[in-house]
This record gives C-alpha cells, sequence and structure tokens, in this order.
C-alpha cells in the first residue's frame, strides 16, 4: 500500500481489526520510509448488473431511483420504512443471486411489483397502472380484482 503522506510503497500492517458486522476490515499501517501511521479499509466489492432500459441504453443500478419509485407507489400508505428497506433488499439480493451483468428494466419492475404487493394492494395498484401502461378501464378493473379477496369490506 502506498504512503498518503510521502508516496513510498513500503508499508506495513500494524493492526487488523473486523468490524462488528464482519464486512469491512480496518487496517491500521505504517510508513517505513517516513514512519507515519495510516488506516485502510476494505470491503467486499459487489457489483450489481447494468439496467437495460426498454430504449436499449444501459445505466448503472440505482438504489436510490429503486426506492423512489416504491415511495412514489407507496404515497400516504400505512407502510413502514423497515418495510421498504426490506423490500429494497430483498430486491438487490435476487439481482445479485442472478450473477448476470445486465438486466432488462422490464424484470426490474415485476420484481418492484411483487414486493408492492406484499408491502400494500394499493401501491401495487398505483405501480402497476403506471408500469404496465394500462389502455383502457378493463386492465385496471382486472387488476384491481386480481388483488380484492372476496369478503372483504368496502368503503374502509
Amino acid at each position: 500500500m502506498k504512503c498518503p503522506f510521502c508516496g513510498a510503497a513500503e508499508t506495513t500492517v500494524a493492526d487488523t481489526r473486523i468490524n462488528d458486522d464482519g464486512d469491512i476490515v480496518r487496517r491500521r499501517r505504517r510508513c517505513l520510509s517516513c514512519d507515519k501511521r495510516f488506516s485502510t479499509y476494505e470491503r467486499a466489492e459487489i457489483r450489481l448488473p447494468q439496467v437495460v432500459k426498454k430504449n436499449g441504453s444501459r445505466v448503472d443500478f440505482d438504489r436510490d431511483k429503486l426506492a423512489a419509485s416504491l415511495w412514489l407507489a407507496l404515497r400516504k400508505r400505512p407502510v413502514t420504512v423497515e418495510g421498504v428497506d426490506a423490500a429494497l433488499a430483498r430486491i438487490e439480493e435476487k439481482l445479485l443471486v442472478l450473477g448476470e451483468r445486465e438486466i432488462p428494466s422490464e424484470k426490474i419492475g415485476e420484481m418492484v411489483m411483487r414486493e408492492l404487493k406484499k408491502l400494500d394492494k394499493v401501491a401495487y395498484v398505483r405501480f402497476a397502472s403506471v408500469y404496465r401502461n394500462f389502455e383502457d378501464v378493463d386492465e385496471f378493473s382486472d387488476l384491481v380484482r386480481e388483488v380484492s379477496r372476496p369478503g372483504q369490506r368496502r368503503g374502509r
């Protein structure tokens, strides 16, 4: 590791510690030339796939953009931040498990719809109505019937 103070290439590791979660290693290093100490941090590099949009362009996966889409659908709905964070984590985990370098945006949209369906049916219908770009009321009605349970009270 190159010394940030003098630029020398020769350093030694004085101490190594793993954080409480076990996902980051902190190393205290000492430069053999200038004798100054500094810390370095190591963590696993996790590469999520590139997203292939409908027009064929490719963009990096953006967790914040995904979260914004979920929150837009969930606007004014009784869903906790923890619930949304867990849904985001499940989507990211599925993307990692796939091991693909690229993934169509439609596939991510389907994952979002599955998670919203578990979190909140109204948010699911909101997202699906925009995502699937319904052309007529019948498509919308079919979706509402799909998520409605028999015997559910109306007009709460």
